[in-house]
């Protein structure tokens, strides 16, 4: 399983080695990381930029790089990759086939995380037709994320719409509410307050008592009262129903051009 090269390590894989590091799941000892934009006292005690020579060390590579470079980044590496290496790619869109391909027919897993993988709250959808490869991606994944296995790699367009690009549509919801809030009277900093606190104590609520988001809906929705009214605009004509529909196949378009 290691040494673990990371071919890229921004967002998305310096969430993962801070997650790695809070779970003990590996250490920096475990990692090598390929990036020209890193600053190497960040990763202290991975092996960071080494010779291209160094890399044939690596079991594991986690592609981790935007999908428009994927090509590019990869280019170099390959010829000093050794032969059983396994392919992880969590670049959005990229077909499977192709990783393999440019990776000379090495075996490969598609994971579709979300940052939350920091603080061991991820979710990650995998999907590999070798079981090698499926195997790596749980290790990889499972002690920072609830992950999900996908029988199909066509299904990954859809998680990505649910769950890769999620935490955004929540952050963006937030956002909105605090400023509505503000809209209404409300001290920008108190509107900020609330609406946080409020959402954040809501998720916990949902996990804790394992209940269906519809019941907690109800729960809190006495008929003719306050929120029944926020509701009738948020769930009617144009509301959640009809948006989140048009944001997910929005998403889900895009994911297939960046496939290619």
């Amino acid at each position: 399983m290691t040494p673990i090269l990371l071919l890229g390590a921004g967002r998305m894989g310096g969430a993962l080695i801070q997650g790695w590091r809070e779970a003990g799941a590996f250490s920096a000892a475990d990692l090598i990381v390929r990036d020209p934009n890193v600053d190497a006292a960040a990763f202290a005690g991975a092996l960071v930029n080494p010779p291209l020579e160094a890399l044939s060390a690596a079991r594991t590579v986690l592609l981790a790089v935007k999908p428009q470079i994927w090509r590019e980044a990869v280019a170099d590496v390959v010829p000093h990759l050794a032969p059983d290496a396994v392919i992880v790619s969590i670049a959005a869109g990229v077909r499977a086939a192709d990783i393999s391909e440019a990776f000379g027919g090495r075996v490969v897993a598609r994971v579709m995380p979300t940052t939350a993988v920091a603080i061991g709250r991820g979710t990650a959808s995998v999907h590999a037709v070798d079981p090698v490869a499926r195997a790596a991606a749980h290790a990889l994944f499972d002690p920072v994320a609830t992950v999900v296995d996908l029988d199909s790699e066509e299904l990954l367009h859809a998680a990505t719409a649910v769950s890769g690009s999620a935490p955004a549509y929540l952050y963006a919801f937030v956002e909105a509410l605090e400023a509505a809030g503000a809209g209404v009277g409300l001290d920008p900093a108190a509107s900020a307050k609330l609406a946080r606190a409020t959402i954040i104590g809501a998720a916990a609520l949902m996990e804790a008592g394992g209940e269906e988001p519809a019941e907690l809906r109800k729960q809190v929705t006495s008929p003719g009262g306050t929120t029944a009214a926020a509701l009738a605009v948020l769930m009617g004509q144009g509301g959640f129903g009809d948006l989140l529909p048009r944001a997910l196949d929005a998403a889900i378009a895009r994911s297939k051009e960046l496939g290619g």
